[in-house]
Parts: C-alpha cells; sequence; structure tokens
C-alpha cells in the first residue's frame, strides 16, 4: 500500500449538451483533519450534500476544496421576477406617501435582491437533475487522479523521509560508539569528586557503590535501544503505506524525547561527551526536519 500525500489537484472539464459546459477541480493540502469546503453555483444544495458525502467516504484527512464552474454559454437570457419587483416598488410607493417623501425606486438596487434576476429554463429541475447526475458520475474519476497524484507527492515524502532516518540512524550508532568511553570517563570523574569531597577515609566500597548508581542512571543504553527500535517501527510504517501520518508524528515525538533525554545525561562530562552532545543535536534536527515532512502525510 502506498503513503499518500495531503497535497495534489485534479480537473475536469465537461461539455453536457450544446449549451452547457462545466469545470469540475479538487484541490488538497495538509489538514489535521478532513476539512471540506465546497464552491459551487446556487441552487445546487441537493448536488453539494451528495458530493459531500461521496469525498467524506473517500478521503482520510486534508483540506480539501471542491469547485464546480458551470458556462451556460451564451444561449442563456436574462430576466426578471416580475411579481418581486412590482411588489417592492409598490411598497416603495406606499410607504413614500405614508411618510410624504418624494424620489424614485433605485432600480440597480431592486435588482440586486436575492431573485429579482432570473433566467430561461436552463435552470429548470430537467437541467438541474442532468447536471447533478453528469457531476456525481464524474466525481469517482476525479478521486482517483486526485489520489494518483497525492500516491506520487507521497513517494517523494517517503524518500525524504528514509534519507532523515538515515542520517538519524547514523548520529544514533556515533552515540552507541562512544557510549563506553563515555561512561568510563564518567565515572572517573565521580569518583574523584566524591574522594576530594569525602576524604580519604570515606569507605571505599560504599564509595565504589555510589559511583555505579549514579554512572547506570547516566547510561543512555536504554535510550538508544529505543531509539534504534523507533527507527525501524518508522521505516516499517513507511513500506506497509496507507494512514500512517498521525502514527509516524507520534514516533517522532518519542524519538524526540529520547533524544532530550540523551542530551541531558551526557551533559557536563567534557572531552568525548561534547561529541555526544553534538550528535544528539544532530538527532533532533533531523527529527524536526521529518515532523515537517510528516505534517503533509495522509
Amino acid at each position: 500500500m502506498a503513503v499518500y500525500s495531503m497535497t495534489g489537484f485534479a480537473r475536469v472539464q465537461v461539455g453536457l449538451n450544446e449549451q452547457v459546459n462545466y469545470t469540475l477541480s479538487l484541490k488538497s493540502v495538509n489538514h489535521r483533519f478532513l476539512d471540506l469546503q465546497l464552491r459551487m453555483p446556487s441552487g445546487l444544495d441537493a448536488l453539494e450534500m451528495t458530493l459531500r458525502k461521496m469525498l467524506k467516504e473517500r478521503l482520510v484527512r486534508g483540506h480539501v476544496e471542491l469547485s464546480l464552474q458551470v458556462d451556460r454559454g451564451g444561449q442563456q437570457k436574462a430576466g426578471y421576477n416580475r411579481e418581486l419587483i412590482a411588489a417592492y416598488i409598490a411598497a416603495f410607493a406606499a410607504a413614500r406617501e405614508e411618510h410624504g417623501l418624494t424620489g424614485e425606486p433605485d432600480m440597480n438596487a431592486v435588482l440586486r435582491l436575492p431573485g429579482a434576476l432570473n433566467s430561461d429554463n436552463r435552470n429548470s429541475d430537467e437541467g438541474t437533475t442532468e447536471l447533478a447526475e453528469s457531476v456525481q458520475a464524474e466525481l469517482p474519476a476525479l478521486l482517483e487522479q486526485l489520489k494518483a497524484m497525492r500516491a506520487r507527492e507521497g513517494e517523494s515524502l517517503v524518500e525524504i523521509l528514509r534519507a532523515h532516518l538515515d542520517r538519524l540512524a547514523e548520529a544514533t550508532a556515533g552515540v552507541e560508539a562512544l557510549r563506553p568511553e563515555i561512561e568510563k570517563l564518567y565515572q572517573e570523574r565521580l569518583t574523584q569528586r566524591l574522594q576530594s569531597a569525602t576524604g580519604p577515609e570515606f569507605n571505599r566500597q560504599r564509595l565504589l557503590e555510589e559511583v555505579a548508581v549514579l554512572v547506570d542512571r547516566s547510561d543512555v543504553a536504554e535510550e538508544l535501544a529505543r531509539m534504534q527500535a523507533h527507527i525501524a517501527h518508522f521505516h516499517e510504517l513507511l513500506t506497509a503505506g496507507g494512514e500512517v501520518g498521525k502514527k509516524l508524528d507520534f514516533l517522532l515525538q518519542e524519538m524526540n524525547r529520547e533524544a532530550n533525554t540523551m542530551l541531558s545525561k551526557s551533559g557536563g562530562v567534557g572531552g568525548k561527551g561534547t561529541r555526544i552532545t553534538e550528535l544528539g543535536l544532530a538527532m533532533k534536527a533531523e527529527i524536526e526536519k521529518a515532523r515537517e515532512q510528516v505534517q503533509n502525510v495522509e
């Protein structure tokens, strides 16, 4: 199964009949959830509800904009709603007489009233039904077109994410190689500090036990093991594909937590500890870059 990006675009143009053509387009970008926005001509409320349902059945995440543009050609003739306009003019005259006013109705304002203008029978129920049926029939293929583009974008994202993981794994291996030496250095420094603080009469066995406990607490072996496990799991999710965006984001949060812990444990050692700090910061940089990419994975 493929990994899908949430970025994509698809469009189809259809000649419905000699007078009517329409363009149906889909555009999607990243979003935490599925956010649908439909831009359609007025009078197609039932169709809008149907399209919204179809989109919800086939898409999981992303801000998705569906646009329907209808061109009825030069055959369309403008008309006006005689009853509505006559009623408005009569009300205007009555109000003028009642309040002793002068003036005439502003026809520009009148014609902007909802329903004041209409067109010929191109907007009849029959024409609307034909348009709705055609749009519904075209949407599945348009969704497949969008899905194909999102899959291609997803392939690019996978390559980028694997590159970040490779560099993260390399930094993790670097810390693993330095760990024994850092542990030894940390133990020596703790011994020196404790001896200087307690004097030569302090129980040596107790001193070594205290040092062992402190060294164990500073060891990053568990963090390294978890980091390596997270990296392996991340690769598995990329290979499995599907709706993995949220899982990948959660894994990266866990990786970031391990990197922070390693940095806190290795701080203050000096020497090779400085190199571990550099590697830890490199890990955090790769994790952050990967998180930016994962925000666009479905």
